[in-house]
């Protein structure tokens, strides 16, 4: 019962901004501490951006200064606003909620190449 969905990914140039969706159904967000992680081929998946229910944020250090998270509560969202991207930032990028929680997007491509 609880749907996690993402969208916003595709394929950008360098030095490109996208914006990335997170739409909830089944579970509140405004309850929960929500997340987005990647994963790129053959790598481990990673944890890029967290906000808290406070919108206590923090950043892996790679993105830092160019991704923002943020939470709209009212319409169950989060979003992942991320410019200046680079080659490196190419993954699937998935949307989590909650901290003891196994709840997981399908996942959203974003390719970033020249």
């Amino acid at each position: 019962q609880v749907q996690l969905v993402e969208s916003g990914g595709g394929l950008v140039q360098p030095g490109a901004s996208l914006r990335l969706s997170c739409a909830g159904s089944g579970i509140p967000f405004s309850i929960y501490t929500m997340a987005w992680y990647r994963q790129a081929p053959g790598k481990q998946r990673e944890l890029v951006a967290v906000i808290g229910t406070a919108d206590n944020v923090d950043y892996a250090a790679s993105v830092k200064g160019r991704f923002a998270i943020s939470r709209d509560n009212a319409k169950n969202m989060v979003y992942l606003q991320m410019n200046s991207l680079r080659p490196e930032d190419t993954a699937v990028y998935y949307c989590k909620a909650g901290v003891a929680t196994n709840y997981w997007g399908q996942g959203t491509q974003v390719t970033v190449t020249s």
